[in-house]
Protein backbone atom coordinates (compact mmCIF):
# COMPACT_ATOMS: atom_id res chain seq x y z
CA UNK A 1 0.00 0.00 0.00
CA UNK A 2 3.40 2.68 1.08
CA UNK A 3 4.75 1.96 -2.20
CA UNK A 4 1.11 2.72 -4.17
CA UNK A 5 0.75 5.72 -2.33
CA UNK A 6 4.81 7.07 -3.21
CA UNK A 7 3.89 5.95 -6.76
CA UNK A 8 0.42 7.43 -7.40
CA UNK A 9 1.97 11.32 -5.21
CA UNK A 10 4.84 10.87 -7.61
CA UNK A 11 2.45 10.49 -10.84
CA UNK A 12 0.38 13.83 -9.98
CA UNK A 13 3.05 15.63 -9.27
CA UNK A 14 4.68 15.28 -12.85
CA UNK A 15 0.77 15.96 -14.01
CA UNK A 16 1.72 19.31 -12.91
CA UNK A 17 4.59 20.29 -14.64
CA UNK A 18 3.10 20.03 -17.54
CA UNK A 19 -0.07 22.13 -16.37
CA UNK A 20 1.76 24.94 -15.15
CA UNK A 21 3.39 26.10 -18.51
CA UNK A 22 0.57 26.59 -20.29
CA UNK A 23 0.06 30.38 -20.42
CA UNK A 24 -3.54 32.15 -21.43
CA UNK A 25 -2.57 34.24 -24.86
CA UNK A 26 -4.57 37.25 -23.73
CA UNK A 27 -2.81 37.77 -20.79
CA UNK A 28 0.29 37.38 -22.45
CA UNK A 29 -0.80 39.94 -24.97
CA UNK A 30 -1.37 42.77 -21.84
CA UNK A 31 1.57 41.78 -20.26
CA UNK A 32 3.76 42.56 -23.33
CA UNK A 33 1.85 45.45 -23.90
CA UNK A 34 3.06 47.57 -20.97
CA UNK A 35 5.69 50.30 -22.37
CA UNK A 36 8.87 51.96 -20.21
CA UNK A 37 8.39 54.98 -22.63
CA UNK A 38 4.96 55.17 -21.27
CA UNK A 39 5.78 54.42 -17.70
CA UNK A 40 8.61 57.14 -17.83
CA UNK A 41 6.34 59.90 -19.64
CA UNK A 42 3.87 59.34 -16.51
CA UNK A 43 6.63 59.53 -13.88
CA UNK A 44 8.24 62.43 -15.57
CA UNK A 45 4.35 64.33 -15.74
CA UNK A 46 4.07 63.73 -12.39
CA UNK A 47 7.60 65.20 -10.94
CA UNK A 48 6.44 67.86 -13.07
CA UNK A 49 3.75 69.26 -10.61
CA UNK A 50 6.25 70.14 -8.01
CA UNK A 51 4.89 68.91 -5.05
CA UNK A 52 2.19 66.16 -4.89
CA UNK A 53 2.08 66.99 -1.01
CA UNK A 54 -1.25 66.23 0.35
CA UNK A 55 -1.92 69.58 1.76
CA UNK A 56 -0.48 71.46 -1.33
CA UNK A 57 -2.57 73.73 -3.80
CA UNK A 58 -5.86 71.97 -4.93
CA UNK A 59 -6.68 74.74 -7.24
CA UNK A 60 -3.58 75.73 -8.97
CA UNK A 61 -3.89 74.30 -12.58
CA UNK A 62 0.14 73.78 -12.56
CA UNK A 63 1.13 73.18 -9.39
CA UNK A 64 0.57 71.21 -6.44
CA UNK A 65 -1.76 67.70 -5.61
CA UNK A 66 -4.85 69.30 -7.28
CA UNK A 67 -3.51 69.44 -10.61
CA UNK A 68 -1.87 66.07 -10.16
CA UNK A 69 -5.30 64.44 -9.61
CA UNK A 70 -6.60 66.01 -12.37
CA UNK A 71 -4.39 65.17 -14.77
CA UNK A 72 -4.44 61.24 -13.34
CA UNK A 73 -8.47 61.62 -13.68
CA UNK A 74 -7.45 62.88 -17.28
CA UNK A 75 -5.56 59.36 -18.16
CA UNK A 76 -8.28 57.60 -17.16
CA UNK A 77 -10.49 59.18 -19.19
CA UNK A 78 -8.74 58.68 -21.82
CA UNK A 79 -8.46 54.79 -21.99
CA UNK A 80 -12.70 54.94 -20.73
CA UNK A 81 -13.52 55.30 -24.25
CA UNK A 82 -11.86 51.83 -24.98
CA UNK A 83 -14.28 50.32 -22.48
CA UNK A 84 -17.33 50.35 -24.28
CA UNK A 85 -18.59 52.17 -21.48
CA UNK A 86 -17.97 50.08 -18.67
CA UNK A 87 -14.92 52.11 -16.97
CA UNK A 88 -16.41 54.65 -14.75
CA UNK A 89 -14.11 57.65 -13.60
CA UNK A 90 -14.40 59.83 -10.73
CA UNK A 91 -12.83 61.36 -8.07
CA UNK A 92 -13.65 59.61 -4.64
CA UNK A 93 -12.49 62.77 -1.92
CA UNK A 94 -14.16 64.56 0.90
CA UNK A 95 -12.52 67.47 3.81
CA UNK A 96 -10.38 67.18 6.08
CA UNK A 97 -10.27 68.76 9.51
CA UNK A 98 -6.69 69.98 11.31
CA UNK A 99 -6.19 66.37 13.19
CA UNK A 100 -3.16 67.96 15.33
CA UNK A 101 -1.00 65.45 13.59
CA UNK A 102 -0.22 65.19 10.02
CA UNK A 103 -2.99 67.66 9.07
CA UNK A 104 -2.61 71.24 10.10
CA UNK A 105 -5.72 72.52 7.81
CA UNK A 106 -8.79 71.76 6.39
CA UNK A 107 -7.44 69.85 3.55
CA UNK A 108 -9.47 68.21 0.69
CA UNK A 109 -8.53 64.66 0.06
CA UNK A 110 -8.94 62.90 -3.11
CA UNK A 111 -8.38 59.72 -4.53
CA UNK A 112 -8.96 59.80 -8.50
CA UNK A 113 -10.45 56.39 -9.27
CA UNK A 114 -11.21 54.56 -12.36
CA UNK A 115 -13.50 51.63 -12.21
CA UNK A 116 -13.41 48.72 -14.80
CA UNK A 117 -16.78 46.97 -14.29
CA UNK A 118 -16.85 43.04 -15.13
CA UNK A 119 -18.90 41.56 -17.68
CA UNK A 120 -20.97 39.14 -15.59
CA UNK A 121 -23.68 41.33 -13.69
CA UNK A 122 -23.91 38.03 -10.81
CA UNK A 123 -19.81 38.28 -10.31
CA UNK A 124 -19.32 40.98 -7.69
CA UNK A 125 -15.53 40.57 -7.06
CA UNK A 126 -13.34 43.42 -7.18
CA UNK A 127 -9.89 43.51 -7.43
CA UNK A 128 -7.96 46.66 -6.68
CA UNK A 129 -4.39 48.63 -7.72
CA UNK A 130 -3.45 50.98 -6.21
CA UNK A 131 -0.58 53.19 -5.58
CA UNK A 132 -0.46 56.48 -3.95
CA UNK A 133 -0.15 59.94 -5.59
CA UNK A 134 1.18 62.45 -2.54
CA UNK A 135 5.05 62.88 -2.27
CA UNK A 136 7.00 64.87 0.81
CA UNK A 137 10.72 65.89 2.07
CA UNK A 138 12.44 65.63 5.07
CA UNK A 139 9.88 67.71 7.05
CA UNK A 140 6.40 65.76 6.97
CA UNK A 141 4.19 69.22 7.23
CA UNK A 142 6.61 71.02 4.50
CA UNK A 143 3.60 71.49 1.71
CA UNK A 144 5.55 73.90 -0.35
CA UNK A 145 8.98 72.73 -1.17
CA UNK A 146 9.79 70.99 -4.11
CA UNK A 147 8.68 66.83 -3.49
CA UNK A 148 9.57 64.90 -6.71
CA UNK A 149 8.39 61.83 -5.40
CA UNK A 150 9.17 59.89 -8.64
CA UNK A 151 9.65 56.39 -6.78
CA UNK A 152 7.59 57.49 -4.15
CA UNK A 153 5.28 56.65 -5.62
CA UNK A 154 5.24 58.53 -8.94
CA UNK A 155 6.36 54.97 -9.69
CA UNK A 156 3.57 53.20 -8.38
CA UNK A 157 0.95 55.88 -9.88
CA UNK A 158 2.73 55.16 -12.96
CA UNK A 159 2.01 51.60 -13.04
CA UNK A 160 -1.43 52.44 -12.10
CA UNK A 161 -2.19 54.72 -15.46
CA UNK A 162 -0.65 51.90 -17.32
CA UNK A 163 -2.52 48.71 -16.12
CA UNK A 164 -5.85 51.31 -16.77
CA UNK A 165 -4.68 51.55 -20.71
CA UNK A 166 -3.53 48.38 -21.46
CA UNK A 167 -6.40 46.50 -19.58
CA UNK A 168 -8.84 49.23 -20.33
CA UNK A 169 -9.93 46.89 -23.80
CA UNK A 170 -10.19 43.57 -21.78
CA UNK A 171 -13.98 41.95 -21.14
CA UNK A 172 -13.35 39.85 -18.18
CA UNK A 173 -16.16 38.38 -15.70
CA UNK A 174 -14.23 40.31 -12.25
CA UNK A 175 -14.19 43.92 -12.01
CA UNK A 176 -10.94 46.16 -11.72
CA UNK A 177 -10.37 49.40 -9.65
CA UNK A 178 -7.36 51.45 -10.36
CA UNK A 179 -7.10 54.19 -7.79
CA UNK A 180 -4.82 56.87 -7.03
CA UNK A 181 -4.68 57.05 -3.16
CA UNK A 182 -3.93 60.54 -1.83
CA UNK A 183 -2.80 61.34 2.28
CA UNK A 184 -0.09 58.24 2.32
CA UNK A 185 2.21 60.06 4.08
CA UNK A 186 0.25 61.92 6.57
CA UNK A 187 -1.24 58.51 7.58
CA UNK A 188 -2.60 56.20 4.79
CA UNK A 189 -5.26 58.61 4.80
CA UNK A 190 -7.14 58.05 1.20
CA UNK A 191 -6.76 54.41 1.37
CA UNK A 192 -8.75 54.35 4.84
CA UNK A 193 -11.18 56.78 3.18
CA UNK A 194 -11.93 53.93 0.59
CA UNK A 195 -11.54 51.14 2.77
CA UNK A 196 -13.91 52.18 4.97
CA UNK A 197 -15.88 53.12 1.80
CA UNK A 198 -15.74 49.50 0.95
CA UNK A 199 -16.64 48.06 3.97
CA UNK A 200 -19.38 49.98 4.47
CA UNK A 201 -20.95 49.44 0.96
CA UNK A 202 -19.60 45.87 1.73
CA UNK A 203 -17.65 45.68 -2.22
CA UNK A 204 -16.63 42.07 -2.23
CA UNK A 205 -12.78 42.98 -2.55
CA UNK A 206 -11.03 39.60 -3.91
CA UNK A 207 -7.58 41.19 -3.70
CA UNK A 208 -6.03 44.31 -3.41
CA UNK A 209 -2.46 45.06 -4.87
CA UNK A 210 -0.58 48.02 -3.53
CA UNK A 211 2.74 49.61 -5.25
CA UNK A 212 4.42 51.84 -2.94
CA UNK A 213 8.12 52.24 -4.06
CA UNK A 214 8.81 49.72 -7.54
CA UNK A 215 10.98 51.15 -9.95
CA UNK A 216 14.10 51.25 -8.00
CA UNK A 217 16.44 48.17 -8.12
CA UNK A 218 19.60 48.64 -9.46
CA UNK A 219 21.05 51.08 -7.53
CA UNK A 220 21.19 49.61 -4.51
CA UNK A 221 21.85 46.14 -5.59
CA UNK A 222 24.88 44.52 -4.57
CA UNK A 223 27.16 43.74 -8.35
CA UNK A 224 26.29 40.43 -9.78
CA UNK A 225 23.36 39.81 -7.72
CA UNK A 226 21.67 37.85 -10.19
CA UNK A 227 17.71 38.52 -11.03
CA UNK A 228 16.20 41.79 -10.23
CA UNK A 229 14.12 40.79 -7.09
CA UNK A 230 10.35 41.78 -5.97
CA UNK A 231 9.43 41.98 -2.52
CA UNK A 232 4.91 41.14 -1.87
CA UNK A 233 4.77 41.82 2.07
CA UNK A 234 1.50 40.39 3.69
CA UNK A 235 0.05 39.35 7.10
CA UNK A 236 -0.20 36.74 8.94
CA UNK A 237 -3.35 36.24 11.44
CA UNK A 238 -5.85 38.36 10.37
CA UNK A 239 -6.49 41.44 12.01
CA UNK A 240 -9.81 41.35 12.05
CA UNK A 241 -9.75 37.99 14.06
CA UNK A 242 -11.01 36.99 17.29
CA UNK A 243 -9.45 35.27 20.16
CA UNK A 244 -11.20 32.07 19.74
CA UNK A 245 -10.42 32.49 16.02
CA UNK A 246 -6.97 33.04 15.98
CA UNK A 247 -6.68 29.90 18.86
CA UNK A 248 -8.38 27.48 16.15
CA UNK A 249 -5.47 28.37 13.55
CA UNK A 250 -2.90 27.82 15.49
CA UNK A 251 -4.55 24.20 16.34
CA UNK A 252 -4.47 23.85 13.19
CA UNK A 253 -1.49 25.07 11.86
CA UNK A 254 -2.35 27.78 9.87
CA UNK A 255 -0.17 30.61 10.91
CA UNK A 256 0.75 31.08 7.30
CA UNK A 257 -2.30 30.56 5.64
CA UNK A 258 -4.35 34.08 5.87
CA UNK A 259 -5.94 35.36 3.09
CA UNK A 260 -3.24 37.70 2.55
CA UNK A 261 -0.54 35.10 2.63
CA UNK A 262 -2.92 33.28 -0.36
CA UNK A 263 -2.71 36.12 -2.12
CA UNK A 264 1.22 36.63 -1.87
CA UNK A 265 1.90 33.46 -3.49
CA UNK A 266 -0.64 33.89 -5.84
CA UNK A 267 0.87 36.94 -7.05
CA UNK A 268 4.44 34.92 -6.72
CA UNK A 269 2.85 32.04 -9.20
CA UNK A 270 0.93 33.76 -11.62
CA UNK A 271 3.72 36.89 -11.78
CA UNK A 272 6.94 34.20 -12.54
CA UNK A 273 4.81 32.54 -15.03
CA UNK A 274 3.88 35.43 -17.36
CA UNK A 275 7.11 37.55 -16.52
CA UNK A 276 10.64 37.01 -16.93
CA UNK A 277 13.69 38.33 -15.34
CA UNK A 278 11.86 38.96 -12.02
CA UNK A 279 12.37 36.67 -8.34
CA UNK A 280 9.19 37.47 -6.39
CA UNK A 281 10.25 37.17 -2.61
CA UNK A 282 7.60 36.32 -0.48
CA UNK A 283 8.19 38.48 2.78
CA UNK A 284 6.09 37.25 6.29
CA UNK A 285 5.30 40.30 7.87
CA UNK A 286 2.49 42.74 6.83
CA UNK A 287 5.39 45.42 5.77
CA UNK A 288 8.47 46.41 6.27
CA UNK A 289 9.61 46.23 9.94
CA UNK A 290 7.47 48.76 11.72
CA UNK A 291 6.46 50.45 8.90
CA UNK A 292 3.15 50.95 7.02
CA UNK A 293 1.52 51.31 3.70
CA UNK A 294 -1.49 51.82 1.88
CA UNK A 295 -2.44 48.12 1.59
CA UNK A 296 -3.33 48.34 5.87
CA UNK A 297 -6.50 50.14 6.04
CA UNK A 298 -7.89 46.94 3.46
CA UNK A 299 -6.50 44.45 5.94
CA UNK A 300 -7.47 46.17 9.10
CA UNK A 301 -10.93 46.44 7.74
CA UNK A 302 -10.89 42.29 7.03
CA UNK A 303 -9.66 42.54 3.17
CA UNK A 304 -7.16 40.78 2.01
CA UNK A 305 -4.31 42.74 0.52
CA UNK A 306 -0.59 43.22 0.27
CA UNK A 307 2.01 45.33 -0.52
CA UNK A 308 4.78 44.93 -3.47
CA UNK A 309 7.66 46.76 -3.51
CA UNK A 310 11.60 47.45 -4.12
CA UNK A 311 13.88 44.86 -2.74
CA UNK A 312 16.58 47.11 -1.58
CA UNK A 313 15.14 50.66 -0.67
CA UNK A 314 17.40 53.81 -0.95
CA UNK A 315 17.02 55.72 2.02
CA UNK A 316 19.04 58.69 0.38
CA UNK A 317 15.84 59.22 -2.21
CA UNK A 318 13.02 58.94 -0.06
CA UNK A 319 11.86 61.36 2.18
CA UNK A 320 15.02 63.94 1.49
CA UNK A 321 14.75 67.45 0.77
CA UNK A 322 16.78 67.80 -2.43
CA UNK A 323 20.24 68.70 -2.26
CA UNK A 324 23.73 68.01 -2.10
CA UNK A 325 25.80 67.12 0.46
CA UNK A 326 29.66 66.58 -0.26
CA UNK A 327 29.10 65.62 -4.12
CA UNK A 328 26.39 63.13 -2.87
CA UNK A 329 22.80 64.02 -4.20
CA UNK A 330 19.79 62.99 -2.26
CA UNK A 331 16.00 63.30 -2.83
CA UNK A 332 13.94 61.22 -4.64
CA UNK A 333 14.85 62.35 -8.28
CA UNK A 334 13.70 60.47 -11.72
CA UNK A 335 17.70 59.96 -12.34
CA UNK A 336 17.34 57.64 -9.53
CA UNK A 337 14.69 55.11 -11.13
CA UNK A 338 15.16 52.00 -12.97
CA UNK A 339 12.55 51.94 -16.10
CA UNK A 340 13.17 48.43 -17.02
CA UNK A 341 12.72 47.12 -13.33
CA UNK A 342 9.57 49.18 -13.05
CA UNK A 343 8.28 47.62 -16.80
CA UNK A 344 8.63 44.05 -15.13
CA UNK A 345 6.88 45.16 -11.98
CA UNK A 346 4.00 46.47 -13.82
CA UNK A 347 4.03 43.30 -15.80
CA UNK A 348 3.43 41.33 -12.78
CA UNK A 349 0.37 43.22 -11.75
CA UNK A 350 -1.38 43.30 -14.90
CA UNK A 351 -0.51 38.96 -15.08
CA UNK A 352 -2.16 39.08 -11.54
CA UNK A 353 -4.58 41.03 -12.25
CA UNK A 354 -5.79 39.89 -15.53
CA UNK A 355 -5.96 36.32 -14.11
CA UNK A 356 -8.24 36.93 -11.37
CA UNK A 357 -10.41 38.86 -12.91
CA UNK A 358 -10.58 36.46 -15.71
CA UNK A 359 -11.42 33.47 -13.40
CA UNK A 360 -14.12 31.98 -11.27
CA UNK A 361 -14.57 32.91 -7.74
CA UNK A 362 -13.28 30.34 -5.89
CA UNK A 363 -14.82 27.09 -4.46
CA UNK A 364 -17.63 27.27 -1.76
CA UNK A 365 -17.42 25.16 1.25
CA UNK A 366 -14.67 23.53 0.85
CA UNK A 367 -14.27 20.86 3.75
CA UNK A 368 -12.06 18.07 4.97
CA UNK A 369 -13.00 14.50 6.45
CA UNK A 370 -11.49 14.08 9.88
CA UNK A 371 -13.59 11.46 11.44
CA UNK A 372 -11.42 8.94 11.03
CA UNK A 373 -7.30 8.68 11.69
CA UNK A 374 -6.26 7.87 7.98
CA UNK A 375 -2.72 8.58 5.54
CA UNK A 376 -4.79 9.82 3.01
CA UNK A 377 -7.13 13.00 3.20
CA UNK A 378 -10.50 13.42 1.70
CA UNK A 379 -11.78 16.84 0.07
CA UNK A 380 -14.70 18.29 -1.14
CA UNK A 381 -16.46 21.62 -2.02
CA UNK A 382 -19.42 23.34 -3.92
CA UNK A 383 -18.92 25.07 -7.53
CA UNK A 384 -18.85 28.99 -6.83
CA UNK A 385 -22.19 30.98 -7.86
CA UNK A 386 -21.14 32.52 -10.77
CA UNK A 387 -19.01 31.56 -13.63
CA UNK A 388 -18.22 28.61 -16.01
CA UNK A 389 -16.43 26.42 -14.18
CA UNK A 390 -13.59 23.69 -16.13
CA UNK A 391 -12.90 21.89 -13.23
CA UNK A 392 -10.59 22.71 -9.94
CA UNK A 393 -7.13 22.27 -8.49
CA UNK A 394 -6.11 20.75 -5.24
CA UNK A 395 -3.12 22.49 -3.88
CA UNK A 396 -0.65 20.57 -1.28
CA UNK A 397 2.49 21.51 -0.04
CA UNK A 398 4.76 20.50 3.04
CA UNK A 399 4.19 22.71 5.96
CA UNK A 400 7.61 23.64 5.64
CA UNK A 401 7.25 25.11 2.64
CA UNK A 402 6.61 29.24 1.63
CA UNK A 403 4.19 27.92 -1.47
CA UNK A 404 1.94 25.46 -3.38
CA UNK A 405 4.46 22.61 -4.37
CA UNK A 406 1.54 20.65 -6.48
CA UNK A 407 -1.40 21.12 -7.91
CA UNK A 408 -4.42 17.87 -8.83
CA UNK A 409 -7.01 18.73 -11.57
CA UNK A 410 -10.64 17.44 -11.39
CA UNK A 411 -13.86 17.84 -12.87
CA UNK A 412 -15.27 16.31 -9.49
CA UNK A 413 -16.26 18.23 -6.16
CA UNK A 414 -14.54 15.57 -3.84
CA UNK A 415 -11.42 13.81 -4.27
CA UNK A 416 -9.24 11.92 -1.51
CA UNK A 417 -5.53 12.95 -1.59
CA UNK A 418 -3.17 9.50 -0.90
CA UNK A 419 -1.23 11.81 1.91
CA UNK A 420 -1.31 12.24 5.38
CA UNK A 421 -3.21 15.74 6.90
CA UNK A 422 -0.38 15.52 9.49
CA UNK A 423 2.60 16.31 7.11
CA UNK A 424 0.68 18.47 4.23
CA UNK A 425 -1.56 21.15 3.83
CA UNK A 426 -4.63 21.55 1.35
CA UNK A 427 -6.18 23.76 -0.56
CA UNK A 428 -8.99 23.83 -3.71
CA UNK A 429 -9.09 26.84 -6.26
CA UNK A 430 -11.47 26.69 -9.17
CA UNK A 431 -10.60 26.63 -12.83
CA UNK A 432 -12.41 28.98 -15.56
CA UNK A 433 -13.31 27.63 -18.58
CA UNK A 434 -10.73 29.73 -19.92
CA UNK A 435 -7.98 27.92 -17.82
CA UNK A 436 -8.40 30.75 -15.07
CA UNK A 437 -7.60 30.07 -11.43
CA UNK A 438 -9.03 31.41 -8.74
CA UNK A 439 -7.08 32.52 -4.88
CA UNK A 440 -7.05 28.96 -3.19
CA UNK A 441 -9.96 28.37 -0.71
CA UNK A 442 -8.33 26.54 2.53
CA UNK A 443 -10.76 23.50 3.89
CA UNK A 444 -12.68 23.77 7.13
CA UNK A 445 -12.61 20.61 9.17
CA UNK A 446 -15.87 18.18 9.19
CA UNK A 447 -16.29 15.21 10.88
Amino acid sequence: MKKTITVLAATLALSVSAQQVQKDTEISRYVNAVSKDSLRANVERLVSFGTRHTMSSTTDKKQGIGAARNWVLSRFKDYARNSDGRMDVYLQNEDLQPDGRRIDKITNLGNPIAFLKGTDPNDKRIIIITGHLDSRVSDVMNATAAAPGANDDAGGVAAVIESARILSKSKFPGSILFVAVSGEEQGLLGAKMLADKAKAENWQIQAVLNNDMIGNNSFDAPKNDGVPKLRVFSEGLPALDTEKAAAKIRGLGLENDGAARQLARYVKEIGEKYVKNIDIKLIYRNDRFLRGGDHTPFVNNGFTAVRLTDYYENYDHQHQDLRTENGKKYGDLIEFMDFDYLKTNTAVNIAVMANLAKSVPPPKRVLMDVKELSNSTKLSWEKPDTGKIKGYNILYRETDSSVWTHKIFTTATSYTVPLSKDNFLFAVQSVSETGNESLPELPQVTR
